[in-house]
Formats: C-alpha cells, structure tokens, sequence
C-alpha cells in the first residue's frame, strides 16, 4: 500500500513538473509572439513610409523626364531652324 502511495505521488510530482515546464514554454512563446508581433508592426510602418516616398519619387522622375524631353524637343527644333538660316543665307 505505501508502494502504491509512492508511486501516485510520484505520477503527480511528474505530471505537476510537466505542467510547469508547458506554463513555461507557453508564458516564453507569449512574449516572443509579442515582441514579433512588434517588430512585424514596425516594419509594416517602415514599409509604407517607403512605399509613399517611392510614389513621390515616382512622380517626380516622371516630371522631369517630361521637362528634359521638352528641352530635347526644343534644342532640336532651334537646331533645324538654325541650319534652316544658314542654309538660306548661303543661297
């Protein structure tokens, strides 16, 4: 009988350090999911700043690619009317 006492009581030490060791794991899994949590919440901030600044960036290339090829555009044309007076000139 003092057997069987013996051993009950080791079953339940064992199953109460199993539980203590899962509280454990669980209370450490609990705070790493909050600090990723954190870090994904901040790269997600970082990631938008990012995108509209690119958008911005975006838009301005674009705007002054259109300017340089209106200046292209115009030398060009000064170029030819240039060339046009020499050529009558020397006529």
């Amino acid at each position: 009988m003092i057997d069987r006492c013996a051993e009950g009581d080791a079953a339940t030490t064992l199953l109460e350090r199993r539980w203590f060791a899962a509280a454990t794991a669980a209370r450490n899994l609990q705070t790493e999911c909050a600090v990723l949590r954190e870090v994904v919440e901040l790269a997600e901030g970082a990631w938008q700043q990012a995108r509209s600044q690119l958008t911005r960036l975006e838009a301005l290339r674009d705007a002054l690619g259109e300017e340089l090829a209106e200046r292209d555009a115009l030398h060009e044309a000064l170029a030819r009317a240039c060339e046009e007076l020499t050529m009558s000139s020397a006529a």
